[in-house]
């Protein structure tokens, strides 16, 4: 089913605010762990072209991103196919074991030849995640911190320490079915927040020097979260505390549909 995810960058006290509130909202993840039962690590292979095409969005490449997935060490990975389209996401994933990621014979293999893709980085970064339902569907909240990246060139995961890529930041996502819940507005409003186009990914190329004249986008790299302007939201959304609307081509306001995807156990 096609999503919608909506993303804040803020800073790492707010971040623990949200955490709190949602623990005392929202259901644990049933693939947590820790003691709230609602905590993971996740360890992320990003490929891209030798041109960086995926990181510049140049035609298709900017509706895509693909990737491999490694919840907490698990002996098993997530090939995964992340595509965006009229702002929404969906996601095509393959569970193989470790071992077997280098295999050429899965539609995952193919398409990475297909279009060039190589490896490119690791991302790793601690997850909280709760859960949620309304009459039109499931809904999730996840906080993202002690996010890390290091380059890598080649088809494997590896454990070391990496280069920070938030600085104390956080990244939370809100996802969702139907119509935006009330309780996201409640979120919202608490806590002033601004959406912010953020890429991990991408924010993990710029603090490697990967390409070496890139500038970051200043949405992406900035700090705190700075305002944007009232009517910008991503993909044509104006999150402003309390609203939930779209600008449709014409340039009138149309009430946003948000669609929202939960994990599959790993």
């Amino acid at each position: 089913m096609p999503l919608i995810e909506v993303k804040f960058r803020v800073p790492g006290a707010t971040g623990e605010r949200i955490r709190a509130w949602a623990r005392a909202r929202l259901q644990a993840d049933p693939h947590g762990e820790g003691s709230f039962g609602d905590q993971y690590r996740t360890t992320t292979l990003y490929f891209d072209t030798a041109a960086f095409d995926v990181f510049h969005r140049r035609n298709s490449y900017g509706r895509s991103k693909y990737r491999i997935r490694r919840y907490d060490g698990q002996p098993t990975v997530f090939l995964e196919r992340k595509m965006r389209q009229e702002g929404r996401l969906a996601k095509r994933r393959l569970q193989v074991p470790l071992a077997d990621i280098a295999q050429g014979d899965t539609w995952f293999a193919r398409r990475l030849q297909l279009r060039g893709l190589h490896p490119v980085c690791q991302i790793s970064y601690n997850r909280l995640a709760r859960v949620g339902s309304t009459p039109h569907g499931p809904l999730r909240l996840t906080v993202d911190d002690a996010m890390q990246a290091l380059p890598l060139a080649r088809l494997e995961f590896v454990r070391a320490s990496g280069t920070p890529l938030v600085a104390g930041d956080m990244l939370v996502e809100l996802k969702f079915a139907g119509p935006p819940p009330a309780l996201y507005t409640q979120l919202i409003d608490a806590f002033g927040l601004t959406p912010a186009r953020v890429s991990k990914y991408r924010l993990a190329v710029d603090a490697l020097g990967l390409i070496s004249d890139h500038v970051a986008d200043v949405h992406e790299a900035a700090c705190p979260l700075s305002r944007r302007p009232r009517d910008a939201g991503a993909d044509g959304l104006d999150l402003r505390p309390g609203v939930w609307l779209r600008r449709d081509p014409a340039g009138n306001q149309a009430r946003r549909t948000v669609r929202s995807e939960r994990r599959q156990a790993p």
